[in-house]
């Protein structure tokens, strides 16, 4: 496996030294106390993530506002009083080897309290979202700008936006979502009015020299929704102010469908998809995801130029040694992911904190102890 030169070739990200190809795909977990802060569950999975030998780990999902919470323990960042906990974070990554980046969100219409807002009152499921008001708008616009700040405040490397999986930046895009008669609804340019303020506004706060990378829907795989031509036309128009491109496909909605099913289970399934906006933009860094099980796949994906870096989220938590093993610094087979098993997923839905059913019985055992240390802890706190 240490022939495997194109996955462990350098590469520049903006102003940061890549030393592989491999990067840890944001992947939520849910590991945060109940009011949103850093606990000894999130600093041991970064640990183990800062430490796998991939170059740059993203932490994801963390809040922007209590609006937009998508669970109670989803990080958060919304207040100055959460950057301690994610220094910790940052460090801990550092430590291990890693460049730390952190990816910011609102979910919108999938957020948890009890009124949720959206660009439009499309119902989901029992709930129909409230519409979001133009002073609301600019707000939650503000809001991104100062998390983005606070990101680096906490001592990352870049920052990520949060526009995958159905969230609030792409529930904009989405024709079926965003229904507005006013200026941030219609055609695909008022569509992508707000997600490209909110980018605007990022990079007014962070500066020119700190990267800026975009988690981008490239569809959303349901009727009438968001599409690959239109995800080429917004990663078009943001470029300039984008360092990187994270590309995934699906959303809540359609994960369960028949079309999703069958394909996630297969390797590399978002790779075509990478390809299509690389080819869109060529002059951008773009990273594929989607179950790249095996090195010497994720090596043909780096060889053939059509894509940057390789994102790894379930197969990563599943080994995380994977990098290490895959360069020959370890002996050991790789434990895949198994395709046919969504524990981590079924697990997260039921509100518990997931495990990967490929861990050994002493790796889950011990995690359960720690879960209820913790919960013996924030108890007597």
């Amino acid at each position: 496996m240490n022939t495997l030169s194109y996955l462990f070739s350098p590469l520049k990200l903006k102003n940061i030294d890549l030393f592989n190809r491999i990067t840890m795909a944001p992947m939520y977990v849910g590991y945060a106390g109940a009011d949103g802060r850093v606990n000894e569950l999130v600093i041991e999975h970064y640990k183990k993530m800062g430490s796998s030998g991939a170059s740059l780990i993203v932490v994801e999902n963390i809040c922007i506002d209590v609006s937009g919470l998508g669970s109670p323990f989803t990080l958060r960042v919304d207040n100055d009083e959460f950057i301690q906990g994610l220094e910790k974070v940052a460090h801990i990554i550092h430590k291990g080897g890693a460049f730390a980046f952190a990816q910011i969100n609102h979910a919108g219409r999938y957020a948890f309290p009890k009124e949720r807002i959206a660009p439009s009152p499309v119902k989901l499921w029992d709930i129909t979202p409230r519409e979001m008001t133009k002073s609301e708008i600019l707000m939650i616009v503000e809001k991104y700008a100062q998390a983005a700040e606070r990101i680096k405040k906490a001592g990352f490397d870049g920052v990520e936006l949060h526009g995958g999986t159905g969230y609030l930046l792409s529930q904009f895009l989405s024709p079926r979502l965003n229904i507005r008669t006013d200026e941030f609804g219609g055609d695909i340019e008022a569509r992508m009015r707000f997600p490209l303020m909110v980018i605007k506004a990022v990079r007014e706060n962070v500066g020119n020299q700190f990267p800026v990378g975009y988690r981008l829907l490239a569809d959303e795989l349901f009727p009438g929704g968001f599409t690959l031509d239109e995800a080429k036309v917004f990663a078009k128009a943001c470029k300039e102010d984008i360092d990187y491109f994270s590309v995934m496909v699906g959303t809540h909605e359609s994960f369960k469908m028949p079309p999703y099913v069958h394909m996630e289970r297969n390797e590399g399934y978002m790779v075509p998809y990478a390809k299509a906006i690389k080819h869109a933009i060529p002059e951008k860094i773009v990273i594929a995801a989607g179950r790249i099980q095996t090195p010497l796949y994720a090596d043909e994906i780096i060889k053939d130029g059509e894509i940057d870096l390789i994102g790894l989220a379930r197969v990563l938590f599943a080994d995380p040694l994977w990098p290490k093993k895959a360069k020959g610094e370890i002996q050991e087979p790789i434990i895949p992911c198994n395709p046919n098993c969504s524990q981590c997923m079924d697990m997260l839905m039921k509100g518990k904190k997931p495990y990967c059913s490929q861990w050994s019985k002493e790796e889950r055992q011990e995690f359960v102890k720690k879960i209820e240390q913790i919960k013996a802890s924030e108890k007597s706190s």
